[in-house]
């Protein structure tokens, strides 16, 4: 479990001082207006489509596997878009890590479906909520937690710093964290009928994973970790959807999994687990991580890369 995680002297050393650097600029810029915020993150975005290669190219191919009948200017421009959203991205963790309440309660555009969390809450349970990596999920955690304060469980940052000022910020919405090896610990807050953010749509290796469809790939590796947690008698599972409107509204949903999920067949309920995904990522496309390496792992280890 972490919450308050002390400041150490360590950080003032010369070592931090690049990552201090940046994070006061960043700082300084959170408070500029939410649009200029927006259109500097779009210009960030243009210059990663123009000179960050490597990351163009996977967004590239993942658009590819997943669309193949999007004709090609649709999906050169879906990738433009998704580069400035990238660019978009980086402030929109300022907003969530360092807005007062009320500034982010302007962007709030709602929450729809969250009465499927208090139903399961009210039968002594808890909440696995499937979440996908859209590129906003800092603003939109931060906005889920208005409604109501979750535990994350997520990947501890390398950098000692960072992951001080991001647990600091992430704390603001959340009750407390919990590192992405603790098992028990996300086991136990869902047994103390918590509302426990999961992500299941990257790529984590051939390791307790099934090759199930995502989009137009049919063989997609894809985590049965998710399963361990839904199958706990101490919870029950929804998904979330977010996405960011043209005029700067932040709008939530809670979705209900099927009746029978998880079925006891691994396959076919990480399968389910896609398709909640797909449906979020069509709610804003361009707005999704796809940066990732997605289709990394092959279901013949020896067959060639998507990326190379």
């Amino acid at each position: 479990m972490v919450k308050n995680p002390p400041f150490k002297l360590a950080f003032l050393g010369p070592k931090y001082w690049p990552t201090w650097l940046g994070v006061l600029i960043l700082y300084a810029l959170s408070w500029l207006p939410f649009f200029i915020q927006i259109q500097l993150g779009k210009a960030i975005g243009l210059l990663v489509h123009r000179f960050a290669k490597k990351r163009k190219k996977i967004a590239q191919v993942n658009i590819q596997l997943c669309f193949p009948d999007m004709p090609a200017d649709q999906q050169a421009q879906l990738v433009l878009k998704n580069m400035q959203q990238t660019g978009i991205a980086i402030f929109e963790s300022g907003m969530a890590w360092w807005w007062p309440q009320w500034r982010v309660r302007r962007h709030f555009g709602g929450i729809k479906g969250f009465e499927h969390i208090e139903a399961i809450q009210k039968t002594g349970k808890g909440v696995l909520l499937l979440v996908p990596h859209m590129l906003h999920l800092e603003m939109a955690g931060r906005m889920m937690g208005i409604t109501q304060q979750g535990i994350g469980f997520y990947r501890p940052h390398n950098n000692a710093l960072m992951e001080f000022l991001m647990t600091r910020g992430r704390l603001r919405s959340n009750e407390y964290l919990i590192g992405k090896r603790d098992v028990k610990g996300l086991l136990k807050a869902l047994k103390d009928t918590k509302l426990c953010y999961y992500l299941p749509d990257q790529d984590y290796g051939r390791k307790r994973a099934e090759f199930v469809p995502f989009f137009a790939v049919q063989d997609a590796a894809t985590t049965t970790g998710t399963i361990l947690f839904a199958s706990s008698q101490y919870c029950e599972t929804v998904s979330f959807m977010s996405k960011r409107d043209d005029s700067g509204q932040y709008y939530l949903e809670i979705v209900p999994m099927p009746r029978d999920f998880p079925s006891g067949d691994d396959k076919q309920d990480v399968t389910l687990v896609n398709q909640a995904i797909e449906t979020a990522v069509l709610n804003a496309p361009e707005q999704y991580m796809w940066l990732h390496r997605r289709f990394k792992t092959r279901p013949n280890p020896k067959s060639p890369s998507f990326y190379k």
